[in-house]
């Protein structure tokens, strides 16, 4: 028996669905799916104030059948609407999670957190459908999904925020395969671990949770971690046998980024050019104002004027370098229980001044949130906008190879160049921090309102603190050692 998420992964890999089923002990889930996961939890819940006076089944691990024969016993008592209604047919096990009565039949509600409707949503629900059209006569299957387009005004408008989609036409398409590829992954999952390639497929539409053991014999310089090589292109060389650095330069035409990234690996040195670096310093003006954002997204919008998935920026580091060479350290962490845009508004412009560079890392994210802030706040537009030509992009000094390092493996993050210029030092060390990237910033910050204990609470916005902060830090001394580097004979 699979279940409708079982088949959806076998869709997606074979090999990953007979880990799912033999070896689920080998999964490993990530941070930021687990919050994907509580997000869909609560879109889900949300949703069914669609459809009130429903009665939900109480998901039981210990006893499935239990919660399908309620669910037989709710249709045959004459419900009308049955929240998370549970089948065992086709060799399905599935769960709509809204189930609809219209007329003499009913119709099929599966919510998604996302504002969209994408292909394995498709699948999802033609599997469903396949397993509940043997039990009961169903005659529609929708999507819902939230309204990107929704803006929260007071109350929370649940008829606004989502949108749903009659996806009828392509399940009933789906239904003929459905057979023939159950009966495959049965027979399958009866046999030894299957031979999968890895490829696209790995990380779409998920990044697989076992991906580390079909991974585990690719190189370190791979052909994975050329520069921006496209991704077909990457699985078409690597299952042609080129795999290695080595390999791509002997064999293949590299782009100028691709045969330097491979030439410094070769000779284990980095390369500077001070022509670049100096060119990108002269364009600054004293004082020098480096700084970063951090922003929050939600589903479900808790703020006036804020839409599902909108970027809301919520903090912000800032370093003040002085031509005289004194450093200055400002910074904001709103408020986890209110709007922290229009506060931190007020803050950034007055400590960002008037004159001087705006350094930032991969400033179009930053350049971007301002011009949001500068919509959303009229009244502040022309303040904000102005800020906007004082900015410099640090990357701008990488991309155009002023430095490149081996260890930056095709990447200028500044995750990729922190490390490789400065090597052992726990001062700019992320992974000394209980916060390691934007995306757990985010996540953590979402869900602090959440958080009953003062105590934690407080901690937790401390670490919040020392990351944003080291955001900023990095970008101070990563500019200082290009200077250092232009100054050496």
């Amino acid at each position: 028996m699979l279940s409708k998420s079982q088949y959806v992964r076998g869709l997606q890999c074979h090999k990953s669905l007979w880990f799912i089923k033999n070896k689920p002990e080998l999964r490993q889930i990530a941070s930021e799916d687990m919050a994907f996961i509580d997000t869909g939890y609560s879109v889900g819940d949300l949703a069914c104030n669609l459809f009130p006076g429903g009665i939900g089944i109480e998901f039981d691990k210990e006893d499935f059948q239990g919660m399908v024969s309620k669910t037989a016993e709710l249709i045959e008592s004459g419900a009308d609407v049955i929240y998370e209604a549970t089948f065992k047919e086709n060799g399905i096990f599935a769960m709509a999670d809204i189930l609809v009565r219209n007329g003499a039949t009913w119709n099929i509600y599966e919510v998604k957190a996302s504002t969209k409707v994408k292909e394995y949503h498709l699948n999802d629900v033609a599997v469903q459908w396949y397993a509940i059209s043997n039990a009961i006569n169903v005659s529609k299957a929708h999507i819902i999904h939230l309204n990107k387009r929704y803006a929260r005004q007071g109350e929370l408008d649940v008829n606004e925020l989502f949108h749903i989609e009659d996806i009828t036409e392509d399940v009933l398409k789906r239904q003929a395969e459905i057979p023939q590829r159950i009966d495959y992954m049965e027979q399958m999952l009866k046999s030894e671990e299957p031979t999968a390639k890895i490829g696209v497929h790995c990380n779409d539409p998920f990044a697989c949770d076992f991906k580390k053991q079909c991974w585990q014999d690719v190189p370190t310089h791979s052909v994975f971690k050329l520069y921006r090589l496209d991704k077909e292109k990457q699985f078409e060389w690597y299952h042609q046998g080129i795999r290695t650095y080595e390999d791509a330069i002997d064999k293949k035409r590299l782009n100028r980024i691709q045969t330097i990234q491979v030439q410094t690996v070769q000779t284990g040195l980095p390369i500077v050019n001070k022509e670049v670096i100096d060119g990108f310093i002269q364009g600054l003006s004293y004082p020098l104002y480096f700084f970063d954002f951090e922003t929050f997204m939600e589903a479900i919008p808790r703020f006036d004027g804020q839409k599902p998935y909108m970027q809301m920026p919520f903090q912000y580091s800032l370093h003040v370098l002085h031509e005289n060479g004194e450093l200055e350290h400002y910074e904001y962490l709103g408020d986890e229980n209110s709007d922290p845009r229009r506060e931190l508004v007020i803050r950034m412009l007055n400590e960002l001044g008037t004159e001087g560079s705006i350094i930032a890392y991969y400033q179009n994210f930053e350049i971007s949130r301002i011009e949001e802030l500068a919509r959303d706040f009229p009244e502040y537009a022309e303040d904000l906008l102005a800020l906007i030509p004082r900015f410099s992009d640090l990357i701008v000094p990488f991309r155009k190879l002023g430095y490149y390092h081996p260890n930056f493996h095709g990447s200028f993050s500044i995750k990729s160049v922190l490390p490789s210029m400065f090597p052992n030092d726990p001062e700019l060390d992320y992974k000394k921090l209980a916060i390691q990237h934007g995306g757990m910033a985010m996540d953590t910050f979402a869900n602090l309102h959440r958080l009953q204990d003062p105590t934690k609470r407080e901690l937790i916005r401390q670490d919040l603190l020392a990351y944003c902060h080291l955001d900023t830090l990095a970008m101070v001394r990563i500019y200082q050692k290009l200077l250092d580097l232009i100054k050496v004979a």
